[in-house]
């Protein structure tokens, strides 16, 4: 896949295990790991990217004598994934095009 594709899918899966609520970074790992496999050295890099560009805030807080970070999405990050809800639907009908190509070459 794309890296610059996977880098955008990978971001808004970020925002969308943060949308219900603030989240810090091993249990958005494991929040995720149903669907998609991150690591801790992909997944930082997108939660700093993703604060710098304004759709995650970041808050530190004391849990059992250390300080951990919780991100909280902001109203940029939830416009965000509705932009991609709208893409993935341009996305979709790109692949039943791409598919009905290979399913016609399959039956010659």
């Amino acid at each position: 896949m794309d890296i610059q594709v996977k880098r955008g899918l990978l971001d808004v899966c970020v925002l969308a295990a943060i949308k219900d609520e603030p989240s810090y970074g091993y249990k958005i790992i494991k929040d995720m790991k149903p669907y998609v496999e991150i690591s801790e050295s992909t997944l930082y890099p997108i939660l700093r990217r993703l604060e710098s560009a304004r759709c995650l805030t970041v808050q530190s807080s004391e849990h059992n004598g250390r300080l951990r970070k919780y991100y909280h999405i902001t109203p940029q990050g939830l416009s965000r994934i509705n932009e991609f809800k709208t893409e993935w639907v341009e996305i979709l009908s790109i692949y039943k095009f791409i598919t009905k190509e290979a399913q016609s070459n399959d039956q010659i």
